[in-house]
């Protein structure tokens, strides 16, 4: 099966994508899947795309993109199978995707955040306007299957596709693997992994690590941007890397995923609480969207929503060493289960083959 994943970014740079399509690559080949990617992005988009400014240079590499689109359209029958990953271009509405439902080749839609709500870029707040949110109803509705990475994205796809199936985000299992914690550490740290379009969670704590720095000794590591401050709080910023993404993880002790209570948040797929509980690392996430499914508070983490609760289970994790090891194994033993590539995965392949050979068939009734 020879399939054409339109995706929008370069290979391993993308969280959504990377933990999504990318990780399933290695079990759909074994199954016969020939991927042949082809990001929206180039190197030169990538580098200025997530940066502010850089106004011209932006709007001139975009448009480049549009052109190098044009190009998979033309090669469409080369493939089985067109795998669509959030959406075709990142601006403007579902051009490419109505050429492609138009082409005959079946397209298989996945997204993992809730692209149709508006949603205004901390990095780029002016192309935000040109993103279409609405087009995702359009490519759900061109789509032959549509694959939600919750229960929240799937609920909205149910509306203009019949043909819906939840896979959850993933992660790889043999590459994250627990650590043991030194059960006398002098300095623990609290840790937190994200984006520069994504730091507004954590600022939604920042009283919380405030208060708690009054009465204990801990360190924030905050993974995703160069620098970040609170007053009276150690903090060690650093920028996230591929290379040493899971061992910049693995110097965490507590991991913490906050979020607001909003349409956007709620459709997030927990992929940081799934990174820390897979490493083993203790989680606290606010009980937002998919987070309170992953979590069971008090069984294989802390769910916790008010600055008070916040602190009262990060001091509790701080104290007890026996707790974060019992939430660290809880946790792993909740990704091994159900967020797994390996467990996942599969699931994926069947959506694929049932929608080329139901494809196939009707070309062949025709």
């Amino acid at each position: 099966m020879k399939v054409l994943a339109i995706v929008p970014s370069i290979y391993n740079t993308s969280p959504g994508q990377r933990f999504r399509i990318e990780q399933w690559e290695k079990i759909l080949r074994e199954k016969g899947v020939e991927i042949t990617y082809s990001p929206f992005e180039t190197i030169e988009l990538n580098e200025v795309l997530y940066k502010r400014g850089h106004t011209f240079r932006k709007v001139r590499e975009v448009l480049r993109c549009f052109v190098n689109r044009q190009k998979d359209i033309k090669a469409l029958g080369n493939f089985d199978l067109v795998y669509l990953f959030r959406e075709a271009a990142i601006l403007g509405p579902a051009w490419f995707e109505r050429r492609i439902a138009n082409s005959g080749i079946p397209m298989v839609f996945d997204f993992d955040d809730a692209i149709f709500v508006p949603y205004k870029s901390p990095a780029n707040g002016y192309l935000s306007y040109l993103k279409f949110p609405q087009k995702t109803a359009t490519i759900c509705s061109f789509s032959s299957h549509v694959i939600a990475g919750n229960e929240y994205l799937a609920s909205y796809a149910k509306r203009f596709n019949r043909n819906v199936t939840i896979i959850p985000t993933t992660i790889d299992t043999e590459k994250y693997k627990p650590v043991e914690k030194a059960e006398n550490k002098e300095v623990l740290t609290i840790g937190w992994s994200g984006s520069l379009s994504t730091v507004q969670h954590l600022d939604t704590i920042r009283e919380v690590f405030k208060e708690l720095a009054k009465t204990e000794r801990f360190r924030l590591r905050v993974i995703g941007t160069g620098s970040y401050k609170i007053d009276g709080v150690d903090v060690e910023a650093m920028v996230w890397r591929a290379d040493s993404e899971i061992a910049d993880l693995e110097k965490i002790d507590i991991g913490v995923m906050p979020l607001p209570d909003d349409e956007w948040s709620r459709g997030k797929c927990g992929l940081k609480a799934l990174q820390y509980m897979a490493l083993g690392i203790p989680t606290i996430c606010s009980p937002v969207g998919v987070n309170t499914k992953i979590i069971q508070d008090g069984e294989n983490g802390f769910l916790a929503s008010s600055k008070e609760e916040w602190v009262e289970k990060l001091k509790k994790l701080l104290h007890s060493y026996e707790l974060r090891k019992r939430f660290g194994l809880a946790g792993r033993k909740t990704v091994e289960e159900n967020y797994s590539a390996k467990v996942q995965a599969p699931r994926v392949f069947e959506i694929f083959k049932s929608v080329v050979e139901n494809t196939s068939g009707r070309k062949n009734s025709l």
